[in-house]
């Protein structure tokens, strides 16, 4: 009978391979870690900005229906724009919804109507207190609109004297 010589190789990985590998993965995650907060940054930031950017098309939609009804003075329940329920100003931007009040003085529950009725569906929760995503609060008479998510105060200003949309990126 002949006898097998043969020794047979230890199959897995050794201590130093190990240890490499697990240097390896560490350094990739000291770079990766970073640019994932960086993109939730940035999520957030694109967030504001879209919508802002829904918010002055409503504006400027709304103020569009209204001179293609004709109208020159304040009206109520502008027809033909979202729910036919916006009333505007006498140049033609939104001041309210359901309170019916063209008046260029902002209140909060204005500017929350203001929101609802130009954003429409799927709009972004607003509110005066609780926790909306964006709380409002009155500015020498301005909407603003302050996003809570990131902290950070960033937040969209609406001016219904001009229909002005101003954003601050914090």
């Amino acid at each position: 009978m002949k006898r097998d010589t043969r020794t047979k190789k230890q199959q897995g990985f050794t201590l130093i391979e190990l240890v490499v590998v697990i240097a390896i993965l560490a350094i990739l995650a000291a770079f990766a870690l970073p640019r994932f907060a960086q993109l939730s940054e940035q999520a957030h930031q694109s967030s504001i900005r879209a919508t802002a950017g829904a918010l002055a098309a409503g504006v400027a939609l709304a103020k569009t229906q209204w001179v293609s009804n004709g109208f020159t003075a304040a009206e109520t329940n502008v027809v033909g724009f979202g729910n036919d329920n916006v009333d505007v100003s006498d140049d033609g931007w939104p001041t309210s919804v359901d309170s019916d009040d063209t008046t260029t003085a902002m209140n909060a529950t204005k500017c929350q109507e203001v929101w609802l009725g130009v954003l429409q569906s799927n709009a972004p929760t607003v509110g005066t207190a609780g926790t909306p995503e964006y709380l409002i609060t009155i500015d020498n008479g301005d909407c603003v609109f302050t996003y809570q998510a990131d902290n950070q105060g960033s937040s969209i200003e609406y001016d219904a004297d001009t229909g002005e949309i101003n954003t601050t990126i914090n």
